[in-house]
């Protein structure tokens, strides 16, 4: 698997994230070719990379899964 550079990794958390520190991840979506995500209690921790195009079908997912 290729390495990619995630040093200028700008990573937002979702509107929906409450603010008590739940369970909520970040995401990254200002990298070139990739979208990363990771948790935001362990900022530090692993990232998960996907392709733009498999991030957006993800999203459009769990947008029908709660319609």
């Amino acid at each position: 698997m290729e390495r990619v550079d995630l040093s200028g990794a700008i990573y937002r958390k979702s509107t929906r994230s409450g603010g008590g520190g739940g369970n909520c991840v970040e995401v990254a979506s200002n990298l070139p070719g990739v979208v990363a995500v990771r948790d935001s209690k362990d900022p530090s921790g692993p990232v998960l990379v996907f392709s733009p195009t498999d991030w957006a079908a993800f999203i459009t997912g769990l947008k029908m899964s709660t319609e």
